[in-house]
């Protein structure tokens, strides 16, 4: 089920803004890093969260925490991608009018294709990355006529005091909104129909998104300038986390502690920050260190940065394929190794085959595969995009 939890992509087409070499870069290598871990859930799921310091291993621990800077340097690019398509189209209402069609089809596509992906039937309805990023762009179409130093203020209050807001327990169709803004993952039943599991809660990630809106400009700048500007800014942010964390005072709601197993298990739980909601010091960690790739790879051209780039320039269409590739190969292994398909991510533990056993190994072969596998498409998809402008590529 965790598995579930984290289908990240960026979903504004990468033909409708001003081409950055870091943007689709860094973009690139975290949906690289993404298939991991959804490689891992659907074909090696463990009876314990990798995260769990009193029983993970350190490969384990570090194959799922990796994947956490997926959706926020998503969701951050997301924002920065609209605020230079805004640029590109010259004006506020075409961008809304986008930003409106847009997010009605990311949350059509959560719920109609995503989550059947994820679990080969429609057992619940899913609520994760990609409907909170439609539902934030349909909200920025509105928000995105208020003056950026507003913005700026609105995102920052977002992020740094979300966390001093309780959680709701239990939901309740009285409270159900609230907490779609700002709860941990929890379900909404709907008596004979599929109930709806929300995973991402809007209100956090809506200022992740409009932080990467109001730092747009930054873009636009000369190089040196962009590089400079971003490294400064990563390193602020992980300054900030360092500190923060060490008083275990506030900005997530699991403090890190001493572990018996070892100063090393002590050094994983300081780096275990909360996800869902993301807590403040989980988006200082992992949009410091974006920000500093992103300062870093502005420059950097060879084979592999050209191969993140294919990956990166075509990331909805990537989403998509690479989801059906691993999800399809599950289930065919399953059938072939245990005589039945089981969806491992999604069955309890209990009702898991006798014969399975996790794999790191397994996990680390077919995401190579899959890998080696999705570069030719992306790669033709991604000329097809150069090439032509017809108005359905906007939307894969």
């Amino acid at each position: 089920m965790e598995q579930m939890l984290d289908s990240p992509a960026v979903l504004v087409p990468a033909g409708a803004a001003p081409r950055v070499q870091g943007i689709d870069v860094v973009r690139g290598l975290v949906m690289v890093v993404m298939a991991l871990d959804h490689v891992r859930e659907l074909w090696s799921p463990t009876a314990f969260r990798p995260e769990d310091v009193t029983q993970t291993t350190g490969l384990l621990f570090f194959t799922r925490w990796i994947t956490h800077f997926c959706a926020p340097t998503f969701v951050f690019l997301s924002g920065a991608s609209i605020w230079l398509q805004q640029q590109k189209r010259g004006s506020r209402a075409a961008t809304s009018r986008f930003l409106l069609k847009r997010g009605l089809w990311l949350v059509l596509t959560e719920l109609l294709i995503i989550g059947f992906l994820l679990q080969w039937s429609y057992n619940v309805l899913l609520l994760e990355v990609i409907w909170v990023i439609g539902v934030g762009m349909l909200l920025l179409a509105g928000l995105l006529w208020l003056p950026r130093p507003v913005l700026a203020v609105l995102a920052g209050a977002i992020l740094l005091g979300h966390d001093a807001l309780p959680f709701l327990q239990p939901v309740t169709p009285a409270n159900v909104g609230w907490a779609l803004l700002h709860n941990t993952p929890f379900v909404i039943p709907f008596g004979g129909l599929p109930s709806v599991v929300v995973a991402y809660s809007v209100g956090p990630w809506l200022g992740v998104m409009l932080a990467g809106y109001v730092v747009g400009p930054w873009f636009t700048r000369p190089l040196a300038e962009r590089a400079r500007l971003l490294r400064w800014a990563g390193a602020g942010l992980l300054v900030f986390f360092v500190l923060l964390r060490a008083g275990n005072w506030y900005g997530d709601p699991s403090p890190w502690s001493p572990q018996p197993r070892g100063w090393e298990y002590t050094a994983l739980s300081f780096l275990n920050v909360s996800k869902y909601p993301p807590s403040l010091l989980f988006v200082s960690l992992t949009l410091g260190v974006m920000l500093l790739l992103l300062g870093q790879l502005e420059t950097v051209h060879n084979r592999l940065t050209r191969w993140l780039r294919t990956y990166g320039q075509v990331p909805f269409f990537y989403f998509l394929l690479h989801l059906a590739l691993i999800s399809s190969g599950a289930w065919l292994w399953t059938r072939l190794a245990f005589g039945q398909a089981i969806n491992l991510s999604v069955a309890a533990p209990p009702t898991w085959p006798p014969q399975y056993e996790p794999s790191l190994v397994r996990t680390y072969g077919v995401w190579v595969a899959l890998l080696v596998v999705l570069y030719w498409p992306c790669r033709w998809y991604q000329g097809v995009k150069r090439r032509h402008t017809y108005w359905w590529l906007s939307y894969l």
